[in-house]
């Protein structure tokens, strides 16, 4: 009697990524960078260069060979001015070159860096408390957060440190974690502690929000589980509640240490585009999988109440003055175009951090810097500062709400250029028009959705086309002018 194949026997054929993570894992060439930096870049080993060298957060780019995209991570997007600052020396070093962006996971990337540099940047890295580890391919990514967690006046939980113990978990306190180098795919996990679901959470393998304990709204204060959101070029999907409650303490940590446990042993590993969580979970079926993470948790998940959550319309975007929780003390939130900056701006938000507030910087992921901290006596002058003037604390409306991926400019991937395009556009319709409402523009450069178009009231994702247009200068103004009319949307 011939039967089907089972899910398991389906998956036996591995893809060319898993092939290579067999042969040795990504870590490994933790050990093997001085020798890679000696060698030069052109003589390493191809799949060490393109592949396993991301596991340590170093990106080789074809479009510009020879000088490397390096992804760090920032836990929560925080940071002090003295890591600003060393990350702003070695962004120096390579001249017209060297460039940061800040991401959509409040995390930033340096370009321009050389191979031959890394031992030394990642001694440098040490001795400051820095970290790159794990940022890259199948790893989990930056674990992001409120990028106001700790002084938000409305804030339900401080998830700050929660962000941070996750983050060691899977990293082993930033020296490499052999456990979870060898995923099915890439995986992001969010925390939030606010009504305001800043983290969008809906685009999580894993998000938590606040929610009660077992339906009961005078219960204790926790969190709810997401799980399975992701966007990809094949197929999009919500991160959707596992009806699990979970306290706000170390139990956190221990739900993500068995999710991640369940993807790494059962998530497929055949065809790339149907491997990441929400696969695995629609395979096994919601139950069972939340089943399968009791079972490695070793005991037995309560179900949960979400706390309701408030509109998009309402949402913050922390850009500009706000009260802090702490008494007489302020956050600023200033607009970085599109996240993208130089040395002498780090120098610069570095110098702000320090001289008005306690020197701390954080990064959001709309791709802008915060400065907490600042006393009231302090706030006037700090607004009359160079630098606030350059990053705007009130952008025009459709420039304030931009995201743009790193585009064809830097990445392999991307089939157009979008951070420069992004922003002239936006600043030609925001001259053409006058706008009642956020309204969020994203913009990505492929079909990978790295400038998450899905969660943007108007989304550009780049693409191939059959058939080039020549698209006239009227092209702006005449969109610009059918944008007018949209009731809701423009006044005229």
């Amino acid at each position: 009697m011939v039967t089907s194949p089972s899910v398991a026997e389906k998956v036996e054929k591995k893809n060319k990524f898993e092939k290579y993570k067999a042969e040795k894992d990504g870590l490994a060439v933790k050990d093997e960078l001085e020798k890679f930096a000696e060698m030069g870049w052109e003589a390493v080993d191809k799949t060490d260069l393109t592949g396993r060298l991301k596991w340590l957060g170093v990106f080789y780019r074809e479009v510009t060979p020879g000088k490397f995209m390096l992804r760090l991570r920032m836990p929560n997007g925080v940071l002090s001015s003295h890591k600003m600052r060393v990350l702003a020396e070695i962004v120096q070093c390579y001249g017209d070159d060297g460039c940061a962006d800040i991401t959509t996971r409040q995390n930033l990337q340096l370009r321009g860096v050389r191979l031959e540099d890394m031992p030394g940047i990642f001694e440098r890295f040490k001795q400051a408390g820095i970290t790159s580890i794990q940022s890259g391919m199948d790893n989990v990514r930056n674990i992001t957060g409120s990028p106001v967690a700790g002084i938000a006046a409305n804030e339900l939980l401080d998830t700050q440190g929660l962000v941070r113990k996750v983050q060691d978990m899977i990293t082993n306190n930033s020296e490499g974690n052999y456990d979870f180098t060898n995923l099915p795919r890439k995986f992001n996990i969010a925390i939030e502690g606010s009504r305001e679901d800043s983290i969008h959470s809906e685009i999580n393998d894993i998000a938590f929000i606040p929610a009660f304990k077992g339906g009961d709204e005078s219960s204790q204060l926790g969190f709810n589980v997401l799980v399975g959101g992701f966007f990809s070029a094949q197929r999009c999907d919500a991160a959707i509640p596992l009806n699990a409650w979970v306290p706000a303490d170390d139990t956190v940590v221990e739900i993500c240490r068995a999710i991640l446990t369940v993807f790494r042993d059962r998530g497929a590993r055949g065809n790339r585009q149907q491997t990441r969580l929400m696969w695995l979970i629609e395979a096994m079926g919601l139950e069972a999988f939340r089943e399968a993470v009791e079972a490695q948790m070793g005991q037995s998940i309560a179900p949960a109440a979400p706390v309701d959550a408030i509109t998009d319309e309402t949402k913050s975007d922390h850009l500009g003055v706000h009260p802090q929780k702490q008494p007489g003390l302020n956050y600023v939130g200033m607009h970085v175009p599109v996240g993208h900056f130089y040395a002498e701006d780090m120098f610069e938000f570095a110098r702000l951090a320090e001289v008005y507030g306690n020197g701390e910087i954080r990064l959001t992921l709309e791709q802008n810097v915060i400065i907490p901290n600042i006393p009231d006596s302090r706030l006037e002058t700090f607004l009359q500062e160079e630098p606030v003037q350059k990053f705007s604390i009130d952008p025009s409306p459709l420039v304030r709400r931009l995201v743009s991926c790193t585009g064809s400019r830097f990445c392999n991937f991307a089939l157009v250029e979008t951070k420069q395009r992004a922003q002239a556009l936006s600043e030609k319709l925001d001259s053409l028009l006058t706008v009642d409402q956020p309204v969020r523009m994203h913009w990505t450069g492929c079909p990978n959705s790295c400038g998450q178009p899905q969660v943007a009231d108007i989304g550009f994702l780049g693409t191939k086309a059959r058939k080039m247009v020549n698209l006239s200068r009227q092209w702006t103004s005449t969109w610009a002018a059918r944008w007018a009319n949209i009731p809701n949307l423009a006044s005229a």
